[in-house]
C-alpha cells in the first residue's frame, strides 16, 4: 500500500516539537512491547491483578505515571506530551490507557494538587514507579452524573474519620494500594486517601463485562472504615475537589479516544488493500473510499482539536467547557469510525485477530465514563446560554 497515513494528511507533524514527538515514539514502542502482543488475550479472558501490576511497574519505569506532574519522582512534562502519551496508549487498548489515567489524572493529581505534603511523600513516589496503585472512589451505584447526591458518608469520631459506603466502576480498584475515596460530611463533601489494607474496606472485582476488558473494574465497599485525621486531603473542599480531578483526566480522553480511532482506520486501511473482492482491492472502490474519506477528515479535526487544547493547557487558559468539547466531539467520533471500520472488514470485524470491535466495544464505556455525552452537552450549552440544565 503506498497511500498517505490517516494522521499525515494535513502534515501536521510541525505542530509538534522534537521532544513531543520523541515521547509519542517511545510510548508508541511501549505499546508494541508491552501491549499488542498480549491484548486480545487479555479482552478475551480478562486481565488479572497480576498483569495490572506488571503493566504499572514497566509504565513507571518509563515515567509515564503522573508524567504531566512535577516532582515526587513524576516526569514533569508538558500537556501536550502526556495527551500524545494517551494516544498511543489508548492505540493498544482503552483499558490500558485507562490504567495510567486514572493513576496519574486522578488518584495522583488529587494527593499532588490537594494533598498535604506528608501524603504527597508518602505516595507520589511509589506511584510514579508503579510500585503503589491508586484508584478514584467517587461514583456510586445511583449517582454517576449527579455526584453531589453521593451516600457515601464520613463523620468524625474522637480524631479520626468513620466513612460507610459504597463506590462502583472503579478502575484499579481490586488491585489499589490507596483509594482516594470521597465522602459527605458535615462540613461538605470532603476526599480521604485510604489504605486499602484499612480493615473494613473491601474491592470486589466486577466481572462479566463487555468493554474495557483489559482493565480491572471494581466495587469499592467501606464498612465503618476508621483512617486518622491525616488522611483527608485538605485542600479539597466540596466537589471542587474531584470535579477538578475529573477535568485533568478528561483532557487525556481528549487524545486517548483519538489513538483508538488512529488504530482502527490503519488496521482497516491496511486490510481493505491485501482484501479482493471481484477481482479488485476493497481499497479500489469508491463506497469504501468515501467512507475512508470521512473517517480520516474526522480522526484529523480531532487531532486538531486536542493539539488546540493541549496548547490551552499548557498556557494556564483552558476552561472545563473546552475539556467537554473536546470529549464530547473526539469520543464520538471515534466510536463512529471504530463502528465504520468494522463495516469494511466484514466478518473479520468481529473477532479479535483485528483490534476494531474491540475498540468500539471500550469506547462505549469512554463515552459514558468520567462524564457522558449529555453531560458534557449541558456544560457546552451552559457556557453558550448562561442557563445550568443539568436535573
Amino acid at each position: 500500500m503506498t497511500g498517505t497515513s490517516p494522521l499525515d494528511l494535513l502534515a501536521t507533524g510541525h505542530l509538534l516539537d522534537d521532544e513531543e514527538t520523541a515521547i509519542q515514539q517511545t510510548v508508541r514502542r511501549f505499546v508494541a512491547d508491552h501491549v499488542r502482543p498480549h491484548v486480545a488475550d487479555w479482552y478475551e479472558h480478562g486481565s488479572e491483578e497480576d498483569t495490572v501490576r506488571s503493566l504499572a511497574r514497566e509504565a513507571g519505569k518509563l515515567g509515564l505515571l503522573g508524567m504531566h506532574l512535577t516532582g515526587y519522582g513524576c516526569a514533569g512534562t508538558n500537556a501536550v506530551s502526556y495527551g500524545l502519551a494517551c494516544m498511543e496508549l489508548e492505540a493498544g487498548d482503552s483499558g490500558v490507557r485507562s490504567l495510567v489515567s486514572v493513576q496519574g489524572s486522578l488518584a495522583m493529581f488529587a494527593i499532588w494538587w490537594f494533598g498535604s505534603e506528608e501524603q504527597k511523600q508518602r505516595w507520589l513516589p511509589g506511584m510514579a514507579a508503579g510500585e503503589l496503585i491508586g484508584c478514584f472512589g467517587l461514583t456510586e451505584p445511583d449517582f454517576g452524573s449527579n455526584p453531589a447526591g453521593m451516600r457515601t458518608r464520613a463523620r468524625r469520631d474522637g480524631t479520626d474519620w468513620v466513612i460507610d459506603g459504597t463506590k462502583m466502576w472503579i478502575t484499579n480498584g481490586s488491585v489499589a494500594d490507596v483509594a482516594i475515596v470521597w465522602a459527605q460530611t458535615d462540613d461538605g463533601v470532603r476526599g480521604f486517601a485510604v489504605p486499602t489494607d484499612t480493615p473494613g474496606f473491601s474491592a470486589p472485582k466486577i466481572t462479566g463485562k463487555l468493554s474495557l476488558r483489559a482493565s480491572v473494574t471494581s466495587e469499592l465497599v467501606l464498612e465503618s472504615v476508621r483512617v486518622p485525621a491525616e488522611a483527608i486531603l485538605p485542600e479539597a473542599t466540596g466537589l471542587r475537589g474531584p470535579l477538578s480531578c475529573l477535568n485533568e483526566a478528561r483532557f487525556g480522553i481528549v487524545f486517548g479516544a483519538l489513538g483508538a480511532a488512529r488504530d482502527c482506520l490503519e488496521t482497516t486501511l491496511e486490510y481493505a488493500a491485501s482484501r479482493e473482492v471481484f477481482d479488485r482491492p476493497l481499497s479500489s472502490f469508491q463506497l469504501t473510499q468515501a467512507k475512508f474519506a470521512d473517517m480520516a477528515l474526522e480522526l484529523q479535526k480531532g487531532f486538531l482539536l486536542a493539539m488546540h487544547l493541549g496548547r490551552l493547557k499548557d498556557d494556564g487558559a483552558l476552561g472545563p467547557q473546552q475539556v467537554s468539547l473536546g470529549k464530547l466531539n473526539n469520543v464520538r467520533e471515534a466510536l463512529a469510525i471504530a463502528r465504520e471500520c468494522r463495516t469494511v472488514l466484514g466478518a473479520s470485524g468481529i473477532t479479535l485477530e483485528y483490534p476494531v470491535l474491540r475498540h468500539a466495544n471500550n469506547l462505549e464505556s469512554v463515552l459514558t465514563y468520567e462524564g457522558t455525552s449529555e453531560i458534557h452537552q449541558l456544560v457546552v450549552g451552559q457556557a453558550l446560554t448562561g442557563h445550568a440544565a443539568f436535573g
